[in-house]
Parts: structure tokens; sequence; C-alpha cells
């Protein structure tokens, strides 16, 4: 459906990747985490609550949209480069506990399944069906959850369970993961041995209060929409504050995305100007499309 939506003409302009495009919107996010983080270490022992506070919620919520450039970075349309877009993959991973070899797959069947049921692997887990669902969902801890368990699988080599990465695949895969969770164990290591909470005040806590955020954020993408191949209805755009746009590599235009994901991050406002006006579910703002959600709690597309 999506070859009819756009010329091959309008397509091949929008395919252009660009190096400085990502370097640009990368540097953004890292000097965002940086002042944030900053501000956080030099205020969080003092009675400066009202800078400690926000600056932890700001420095967790860019650790947690580091999802951002792992996302655009998997489909290797962040940058011109492919070497570069894998190695900010998996930069970006590790610091929001994702692993890029992991995602990559996972993805990558999400975009070959979208919403189609014991295909897609995002949905394997559940949608919220009631308040306290979504609240757990929203808090983050099954996603903690979930990640110490995948994460711990890999590490041992038991992949047989997930279909979505190949035999030639696995071995990276498995290599991917140990030297992440090897650097984490450096970082433990490191503030065991001068008797400081470092690896928990500045990665584990704050990345905690990032979460519910992106979990806010990424409930939106497919929830309430159909369980089919439709590109046009089995995904949501959500219209947002620029900044924020802007902050998350532009994954609110998600539908625009889905139809064709080789239009890197920078280019979706153009593809959203002329595709939009055919889309099924555009919401306005995320608050609004949480409510909707909500209010759609007993809905049957919502139980998976």
């Amino acid at each position: 459906m999506s070859s009819q939506l756009l010329s091959v003409e309008e397509l091949k302009s929008l395919g252009v990747r660009s190096t400085s495009q990502g370097l640009i919107r990368l540097a953004f996010h890292l000097a965002v985490m940086a002042t944030s983080g900053y501000l956080w270490a030099t205020n969080l022992s003092s009675d400066r609550w009202f800078i400690a506070l926000p600056s932890v919620i700001m420095y967790g919520f860019s650790l947690a949209i580091m999802f951002a450039p792992l996302h655009e970075s998997s489909h290797r349309t962040a940058f011109a480069n492919n070497q570069l877009s894998d190695a900010i993959a998996w930069f970006a991973g590790l610091l929001s506990f994702y692993n890029s070899a992991f995602y990559r797959q996972y993805h990558k069947w999400h975009h070959r399944y979208t919403q189609i049921l014991d295909k897609d692997p995002e949905l394997s887990d559940r949608k919220p069906t009631n308040l306290k669902e979504y609240v757990w969902e929203i808090i983050g801890i099954s996603w903690w959850i979930g990640k110490v368990k995948t994460h711990t699988k890999v590490v041992l080599g038991k992949v047989d369970d997930y279909i979505f990465i190949p035999e030639a695949q696995r071995q990276s895969v498995i290599r991917s993961t140990r030297l992440q969770l090897l650097v984490y164990g450096i970082a433990i290591a490191i503030s065991v041995a001068f008797r400081q909470p470092w690896f928990l005040l500045y990665w584990v806590l704050p990345l905690a209060v990032g979460q519910p955020f992106l979990r806010f954020i990424l409930l939106t993408e497919h929830t309430g929409c159909t369980n089919d191949s439709n590109g046009l209805t089995n995904t949501r755009t959500t219209l947002t504050l620029t900044i924020l746009r802007y902050f998350m590599w532009n994954i609110p235009l998600h539908t625009e995305h889905h139809l064709y994901p080789s239009i890197p991050f920078y280019l979706l406002p153009v593809a959203h100007e002329k595709l939009h006006r055919q889309f099924a579910h555009i919401g306005n703002g995320y608050v609004n499309v949480n409510r909707e959600i909500i209010g759609n709690m007993n809905a049957p597309e919502l139980v998976q």
C-alpha cells in the first residue's frame, strides 16, 4: 500500500541520509544530557531541591530517550555512514539499557509484522486493559524486569526462543550483550572501589525517573490501532511540541516512519505534509492520546 502513496521521485528525494544532520541532533541530545547531569550532580547533596529535582527529571529523560538515536541508528538512517550508525546505536543502547544488536533484529520483525498477532514481537507484551495495568506499564517496572530477564538469557546464550534473531546473527547478538553488561560491571566495580553510589545515582536512579516518560510516549504508537497489515490504520502519529519532537528524533511522526522506514528522521516532517491526510490515527498531544487510551481500556482492540 505504501508504494502507492509516494512516487519514486518523491521517495528518492526523501531517502537522503545525512551525517551532519545526525551529528547535530546527537550533539544537542548529549548537550542536554551533560547539562542536566551536571546540575543534578552538583545539587543533589544540597538543599536546592528546586534545581536538583527538575535536573534529575531532565537528565533521566535524556538517558531514557537515547532510545531515539538507538532506534534511528538501528535503521541506519541516522547517518550516511553505516559504521557510524552501528557505533551510535550501541552507545545509545548502553545508556538506555537496550542492546542494539538484539534490538535491530527485534525491530526488523516489528516492522515486518506490525500489529499482527503472534508475529509482531511488540505484542508479546500485552497492552494494558485496565487502569492498574496502565499504571504498572507507565511506571516501567515491567520494562526493567523484562530487560533484566532478556539480557540475562542472551548473555547465557539462550536465544532459541527469539525467533526473530537469525542463526547467522546469534553470536553477534550474544557478544554485543556480553560486552554491554561487562561495561555495566566495570562501572559498578569502580563505584564499589571508591565506595561511592555513582552507578546508582548517575545511571540507575535517573533512568528509572526517565522511563515513565518514555513509556508514556511509546504506548501511544500502536495502542488502539488496528491489528492488521494496513500501515494507514495500524500506527499512530502524535502531534507534539516542536522541541520535544526534535529531542526525540521525530519519533512522534510514527506512521510516516512505518510506511517508509528508509526516510531519515530529519525528512519525516516533509513526509508528514505529503501523507498525513490519509492517516486514520493522528493524536493531538501525548496527554490527550493517553487519556483516550485510558478511556477505551475495555475496548476489544486493546485486549491482546
